[in-house]
């Protein structure tokens, strides 16, 4: 028999040779963009008998407070929580957003729910870290799932279904406080600072204005003078700022992740002339059952002794020559060319790197 055998989904992405344009605002912000965090705790309730139990005490606890808010008295003892699952509210609130907007929450179970299909979270006030209430929540929960449970103990689920969000569930009462961009002078921030990229966005901004207004401070910043005549069009001018094009300079990089065996190699990823030389292991046990008959009249028991013998093998070594690649096209024809496996590839991957024989920064996941 065969010690293991593996299976492997291998996908193999590699990007395009030719770098497109994109927009500033997909690879970069402008400055006084800010956002705030917000939190809540809150209850779901409506659940068909799969909230929190009776060891979770905070929900006895939150509902009997509930429930004394609307004139209600009820014993802790005498409450059934199996309906109610104390839960967890988180936003990311835009600085964008003014008082009245509606933005969409996640739910998160804080107890021993087992599901919140089906329930409905009660008005909830969000705070920021400053401990002021920017919002509230409310509204029906979608999980996008579900977990149905038999008496015979059969379970059938789909996704999680113990988070889940409310869409536009949240009300924003008060906008976030965030300083008044001087129309003179803005700053552009790149998302991942590349020195190549931010002089790309200087030039961009440079050619569609016509002047010299940008101008690169360091690998994340790059620094516009807003002419005399757009600042009576200050958001006007953002907004053709915004969408101005510019080409994006990446590190060359391969993305290894043996948990998968998903390989991306990247569009500048080249590998100098180099001679690899490749084979395979295979390992087979058998099996050769030993039987010990007792003699007869000795009231001895028959045993059965499974002997396991091991071989090995190993597959004819061939080497490969491979005369460069200049491009992603060529590496991945390389490679294909050597027909091994995903897990055979990310190992040579790494043998290539420590030969120095690829040219990229090699992550591995």
């Amino acid at each position: 028999m065969k010690t293991k055998i593996f299976t492997w989904l291998v996908l193999f992405f590699i990007a395009g040779s030719s770098i497109s344009a994109q927009r500033i605002k997909d690879v970069a912000y402008l400055s006084g963009k800010n956002s705030e965090q917000i939190i809540g705790y809150g209850l779901v309730v409506g659940l068909a008998g799969t909230g929190d139990s009776y060891r979770s005490s905070f929900t006895i606890q939150s509902v009997t407070s509930m429930l004394k808010r609307f004139g209600i008295t009820v014993p802790q003892t005498d409450l059934k929580t199996k309906n109610v699952a104390a839960v967890i509210i988180t936003a990311t609130l835009n600085s964008n957003l003014k008082a009245g907007a509606e933005f969409d929450v996640n739910v998160s179970s804080l107890g021993d729910a087992t599901s919140l299909q089906g329930g409905t979270l009660l008005v909830t006030p969000l705070s920021g870290i400053n401990g002021r209430v920017y919002g509230f929540a409310q509204g029906a929960v979608s999980v996008g799932g579900y977990d149905v449970n038999t008496l015979s103990g059969s379970r059938i689920s789909k996704n999680h279904t113990l988070a889940g969000r409310v869409p536009r569930g949240g009300a924003l009462k008060e906008s976030i406080a965030f300083s008044q961009l001087p129309t003179d002078e803005i700053s552009v921030f790149l998302k991942s600072p590349d020195i190549t990229t931010a002089q790309n966005v200087a030039t961009s901004i440079n050619q569609k204005f016509g002047s010299e207004i940008a101008k690169a401070a360091d690998a994340a910043e790059v620094i516009i003078t807003v002419p005399q005549e757009r600042q009576n069009n200050f958001v006007g001018f953002l907004s053709e700022v915004e969408n101005a094009d510019v080409k994006v300079d990446e590190i060359a990089k391969v993305v290894l992740n043996e948990r998968t065996g998903t390989i991306v190699s990247g569009s500048s990823v080249k590998i100098q002339p180099v001679t690899i030389t490749h084979g395979n292991l295979n390992i087979t046990i058998r099996s050769f059952p030993i039987i010990s008959q007792p003699n007869a009249f000795s009231q001895g028991r028959t045993t059965v002794f499974n002997n396991l013998v091991p071989y090995v093998s190993q597959d004819s070594t061939n080497t490969v020559a491979i005369q460069g690649a200049s491009n992603v096209q060529e590496v991945a024809a390389a490679l294909n060319s050597l027909k091994v496996s995903p897990r055979d590839i990310i190992a040579i991957f790494q043998a290539l790197k420590e030969a120095g024989a690829l040219i990229a920064e090699l992550i591995i996941m």
